[in-house]
C-alpha cells in the first residue's frame, strides 16, 4: 500500500471512528432520554393510579352521603308534621273534655274555646282565611259557583261566600266557593 491510500485509509479510519463515537454518543444520550421517559411514565402511571383511587373513593363517599341524605329526608317528611299534630292533639283532648259537659252555656263556651285554639294554631303555621265577600272576584283565588243579579253589588264582585278558602303562605290550600255578580 502507497503512502497515499494509507493515509487515505487512516483518514477514513478516523473518520469512521469519529462517526462512530458520535453515534455512540448519540446513543448513549438517546438510552439516557428513554430511562427518563420511562421514569416519567412510570410516574404519571403511579399518578394517574393514585386518580382513579382518589376517584373511586370520592365515588364512595359520594355514595354514603347520597344515601345517608335520602334516610334524613325520608325522616323529615315522616315526622315533618310532628309539631302541629302536637298542638292538634290539644284541641283533640279540649273537645273530649266539652263532650263530657252537660250544661249547654258550657258547651257552647268549651267549643268557641276550641274553635280559638284551632284558629291560633292554623295562623301560627301561616294559614289565613281568603277574604271572599265584597272583593273583586279572582280566579286565582275564588271559586265561582253561580253567578247572580244584584242591586247592591258591583259587576264582577264577589256577593256572598258559600264556603271559606285558605292560603298557606303564598300557596292556595282550598278555593273561596263564592257567588260573583254578573250584570
Amino acid at each position: 500500500m502507497t503512502d497515499e491510500n494509507k493515509n487515505e485509509t487512516e483518514v477514513e479510519t478516523q473518520d469512521n471512528q469519529e462517526e462512530y463515537d458520535e453515534l455512540l454518543e448519540e446513543l448513549t444520550l438517546k438510552n439516557e432520554e428513554l430511562t427518563k421517559l420511562k421514569e416519567d411514565l412510570e410516574k404519571q402511571e403511579n399518578e394517574t393510579q393514585e386518580y382513579i383511587s382518589l376517584s373511586q373513593r370520592l365515588q364512595a363517599d359520594f355514595e354514603n352521603f347520597k344515601k345517608i341524605t335520602d334516610k334524613q329526608n325520608k325522616e323529615i317528611i315522616k315526622f315533618a308534621n310532628e309539631n302541629i299534630i302536637k298542638e292538634f292533639i290539644d284541641c283533640y283532648e279540649d273537645f273530649g273534655r266539652v263532650l263530657e259537659i252537660k250544661n249547654d252555656k258550657d258547651l257552647r263556651e268549651g267549643v268557641e274555646l276550641i274553635y280559638s285554639k284551632f284558629s291560633d294554631i292554623l295562623t301560627k303555621e301561616g294559614v289565613e282565611e281568603i277574604p271572599a265577600k265584597g272583593e273583586k272576584f279572582d280566579f286565582t283565588r275564588h271559586e265561582a259557583l253561580m253567578t247572580q243579579e244584584s242591586e247592591d253589588v258591583e259587576n264582577g264582585y264577589i256577593i256572598d261566600e258559600l264556603m271559606k278558602g285558605y292560603m298557606y303562605k303564598d300557596k292556595v290550600l282550598k278555593y273561596s266557593k263564592v257567588i260573583v255578580c254578573k250584570k
